[in-house]
């Protein structure tokens, strides 16, 4: 018998100037996350149910970028995407495109356990939904008015938003905007900010690994365009040695298949959790931006970012806990 880990992220990138209360309320929301899968893994429930389990509860909750308060997409609607992987026989789910899901990981897990397949997406990934009676909802459900806001200033400045990031060179509508607002983070109000990607990853009392994430995408994204979130070995992974879930720069994580380097360089080198989520993140994200969380089949739990922070928690038997965002 080993010992368990559990840690989970609300996204990497965030602006140096974020107020305090906005610190707290997120760092509210990882705890108590933190504390679900605590509870769950002294139940003794396997690590991939933890993992749905825990990204559930981050999906229903608007105050990060999954579930509702996803991302908007160009046309001003969710498309949203996720994933899930259960290290033993490394076993994976994944969906994009979805608009009705009310749980994108539930959706990801069950394509895991009740389909031939490993990834369904868009009008597939609907049909199957209903098919399998899972909860589904209108669009207009994961709609903030925050996150309309930023649609609207991001289509201003004709850029797409990352890490909560806006031109103001050239774009006088943003910029304008933005002078409204005596709370600002790097250009833009305070009252349209929208935080990240969501994941979690466990190790239990048996060794067993797993990871999900979840994602609505980045906002003002092309109609289609799918992330690393749902990609396994990009945005997660799980093997018999580690469960990884990445945020981010998408783009940058899929060209380094940023989840699943963390696993090879661990095999291949012989490298332990800590120094291989060191090594992946200073070495294969080339010019991205990135972030990621982790744990072993040992007990072990890591996280590392080439961000100025990343909202994240993690938690051990032995009764560590810790809940960051620098």
């Amino acid at each position: 018998m080993g010992a368990w880990a559990i840690a989970v992220h609300g996204g990497a990138g965030v602006d140096p100037n974020l107020p305090k209360e906005r610190q707290e309320e997120a760092k509210r929301l990882l705890t108590h996350c933190l504390d679900i899968g605590i509870s769950a893994l002294r139940s003794n429930l396997p690590a991939i149910d933890v993992v749905e389990l825990v990204v559930r509860e981050l999906e229903t909750d608007p105050l990060f970028n999954s579930g509702r308060g996803s991302a908007l997409t160009d046309n001003g609607t969710v498309e949203m995407e996720a994933s899930i992987m259960d290290g033993p026989k490394r076993r994976c789910g994944a969906v994009s495109g979805l608009s009705t899901v009310k749980n994108p990981v539930s959706l990801a897990r069950l394509v895991m356990d009740k389909s031939p397949h490993s990834y369904l997406a868009f009008s597939g990934a609907e049909d199957f939904a209903k098919k399998q009676g899972v909860e589904l909802v209108d669009n207009e459900y994961f709609i903030t008015e925050d996150n309309v806001g930023m649609l609207k200033l991001a289509k201003e400045a004709n850029s797409i938003l990352f890490d909560y990031r806006i031109p103001t060179v050239g774009t006088c509508g943003a910029g304008a905007a933005a002078m409204e607002s005596p709370l600002q983070m790097n250009g833009l109000p305070i009252s349209v900010y929208a935080p990240e990607t969501v994941g979690c990853v466990v190790v239990d009392k048996e060794g067993r690994c797993a990871a999900a994430t979840s994602t609505g995408g980045l906002m003002n994204k092309m109609t289609g365009r799918i992330g690393d979130s749902p990609l396994i070995g990009s945005g997660t992974y799980a093997c018999d040695l580690c469960g990884v879930s990445c945020t981010g720069e998408g783009e940058a994580i899929i060209r380094s298949t940023l989840a699943r380097e963390v696993g090879a360089v661990m095999e291949y080198k012989g490298l332990n959790l800590h120094e291989a989520v060191d090594f992946v993140i200073k070495n294969r994200l080339d010019e991205g931006k990135a972030g990621l969380i982790a744990v072993s089949k040992n007990g072990e739990v890591a996280c590392g970012f080439n961000t100025t922070g990343m909202f994240r928690g993690c938690a051990t038997e032995d009764g560590f806990m810790e809940v960051g965002v620098w």
